[in-house]
């Protein structure tokens, strides 16, 4: 399959929800999605960008994308974190998804980050075996947490002192 992996613009956001309204619906979380196109436009090219996006293009067409940005590691320093990598189901096993994956290593290694890290569903047999094949650990004795909205405001309402 013919395509272009390219930095997203702008203009790209549209097609970049879509990907992960699809992603959502894929990991069985379709309300989930709350960023809107315009969020993804002001938090991504404005003044400070907070995050990089590659996208895979075929016949002028968004057929996946990575999503990622910087972080710190205090053992490592500069490390990246690959918030979502998709590509529309109609167009998986067709490259696109491992064009994308190479772009943000070679990034990356461009960056000289020490590390790029990122979560996957342990159901998600595809992904697992795909990250698997290209040399990345799965490390299955570290847990994500994560506290949301909810919890922040019941942290604050809490501790308020």
């Amino acid at each position: 399959m013919e395509h272009t992996i390219r930095r997203a613009e702008k203009e790209d956001m549209g097609q970049v929800l879509e990907l992960i309204q699809e992603l959502a619906d894929f990991e069985k979380e379709p309300d989930a999605v709350e960023v809107t196109a315009e969020d993804l436009i002001r938090d991504g090219f404005g003044e400070n960008p907070l995050f990089k996006c590659y996208v895979a293009e075929v016949n002028n067409r968004i057929e996946g994308m990575a999503l990622f940005y910087n972080r710190y590691s205090t053992w490592k320093g500069k490390t990246i974190h690959l918030e979502d990598l998709v590509v529309r189901k109609s167009s998986r096993g067709t490259g696109l998804g491992s064009a994308l994956f190479a772009e943000v290593i070679k990034h990356g290694h461009m960056e000289g980050v020490k590390r790029i890290e990122w979560v996957v569903l342990d159901w998600n047999t595809p992904a697992v075996n795909f990250y698997k094949k290209n040399g990345a650990n799965i490390l299955s004795d570290w847990d994500t947490v994560q506290l949301n909205e909810e919890g922040i405001k019941n942290f604050i309402a809490n501790n308020n002192s």
